[in-house]
């Protein structure tokens, strides 16, 4: 049992005598001391610490649409063969480093040109490269002229992630027989020319952003990054053809991918990535548009899985996981243009549709043998058209001839620029592999590597 001794109690008397005082000179002096450290702290008012906060939600959607190309690259892997996942491999990894050169060098210029405009409100450019040669911390630069609610550099960033999306797309479409060499020219030319010409046109404050009075609408890009993405890779397939034992005697011969845990892991990142494709592209961290364009966002999806589900259960008498979760994505690329719009009721309409229309444009593009491994020509051109044209028919403030005109407009120029980047590739370095070549795999025919060790074999499948 503890006792307090003469001693101990003496002991304790004393200090207390000592810290009275010195705790009431403290008191006294605390708000002199809280003055001066206020004094010496930078005033920070709300609009600077809201320009903060923004500039903090436009860099984590960076980062969440980065994660995308990890998503684009496991996806394409997962629905090809074995012998070929280390080509896809090095194609999405070599996409993401030139879409985000090639929009330093020119992209970035060419698409958000200012007042620079060369010809009417069609093709503008401001010079090569960005920060105009200025200090990384010089005051022009920290506000963006476009989206003052962040840096320049975060705007710069955030959109050279988008540009080389669209390159993305193209690479699992005409995956398994083209040639490594021509593909990464197709990919820099049309990254640093096409996409940001067409991009200009909307986000740059170009002729369709005012056409009608209302402008045409794409939120986050279901034409100006997706159909764009589209429409080369549909140029791309057209000017390959279909991959050896894919359609033989007038049948469909089904080549199944390899991984299909590869395929569901990539649909999730690419999910994931989305929050911070659609919910970046609020430009702003404003809580309740942010919150609003997320559900809307989520919901398309979901409902493109049910849809996808429905149609393919309903046609094949089985569920097929591939066509489910290329839904997913059919749907996300739906919402994409009208994702800050339209009503949630409306959101999941346009889920379910183009989660069902998924698997019957799969379908329809094999019989007319448009081999396309990975259906990237339905999730993005087919879904990307459908979700612009929805943007206007479920929203009051937009118009559907205005959205149908900026569809052919696109579809206009990116489809015959593709064709003729492609066609100049294929009649001076050629564009496919030997047939050798596809047999044995593009991982060792291209890379003299394999992504499995030991199991690649030789097949015609």
């Amino acid at each position: 049992m503890f006792r307090i001794t003469k001693r101990t109690l003496g002991l304790m008397l004393a200090l207390c005598a000592i810290a009275m005082p010195l705790a009431s000179m403290a008191e006294e002096a605390a708000p002199a001391v809280v003055a001066a450290v206020e004094a010496a702290a930078p005033a920070v008012s709300a609009a600077d610490a809201m320009f903060a906060v923004n500039n903090t939600w436009m860099m984590v959607s960076i980062f969440l649409v980065f994660t995308m190309h990890l998503g684009f690259a496991t996806v394409e892997a997962g629905l090809t063969r074995a012998k070929n996942t280390v080509n896809i491999l090095f194609k999405n990894t070599a996409i993401v480093a030139i879409g985000l050169l090639t929009y330093t060098l020119i992209g970035f210029n060419l698409m958000y040109p200012g007042d620079s405009w060369l010809l009417g409100k069609v093709l503008g450019f401001a010079g090569f490269g960005v920060g105009n040669g200025l200090a990384f911390n010089d005051p022009a630069l920290i506000t963006s002229a476009y989206n003052p609610g962040y840096t320049y550099w975060t705007d710069f960033l955030f959109q050279g992630m988008f540009a080389a999306t669209a390159a993305t797309i193209v690479s699992g479409a005409v995956a398994e027989r083209i040639k490594l060499g021509p593909f990464l020219i197709f990919c820099t030319l049309y990254v640093a020319l096409v996409y940001p010409f067409v991009g200009s046109w909307v986000w740059g404050a170009g002729w369709l952003s005012t056409l009608g009075g209302c402008g045409f609408h794409d939120f986050a890009g279901s034409t100006l990054v997706h159909s764009v993405g589209g429409w080369g890779a549909l140029a791309g397939i057209i000017m390959l053809g279909p991959r050896l034992g894919k359609y033989v005697n007038g049948k469909v011969k089904a080549i199944m991918g390899h991984s299909m845990p590869l395929l569901t892991i990539g649909v999730f990142l690419l999910w994931l990535g989305w929050f911070g494709f659609n919910g970046g592209s609020v430009l702003s961290a404003d809580p309740g548009m942010v919150s609003y364009v997320l559900v809307t966002t989520s919901l398309a999806a979901a409902a493109g899985i049910i849809g996808s589900m429905v149609a393919t259960w309903t046609i094949q008498n089985k569920p097929d996981l591939s066509m489910v979760l290329n839904g997913c994505l059919a749907g996300l690329v739906g919402i994409t243009a009208g994702a800050d719009v339209v009503s949630v009721k409306a959101a999941v309409l346009i889920g379910l549709i183009c989660g069902a229309v998924a698997v019957v444009s799969v379908m329809a593009f094999d019989k007319i043998k448009i081999d396309d491994p990975v259906g990237a020509t339905t999730v993005h051109l087919v879904c990307g058209i459908l979700g612009t044209l929805f943007a206007g028919v479920f929203s009051a403030d937009y118009k559907v001839w205005v959205q149908l005109v900026g569809i052919a407009a696109y579809g206009a120029v990116c489809f015959p620029a593709a064709l003729a980047i492609f066609g100049v590739l294929k009649a001076t370095v050629g564009l496919r592999v030997s047939k050798e070549e596809e047999l044995k795999g593009l991982d060792l025919g291209e890379h003299g590597m394999e992504a499995y060790n030991g199991f690649q074999f030789f097949t015609n499948m």
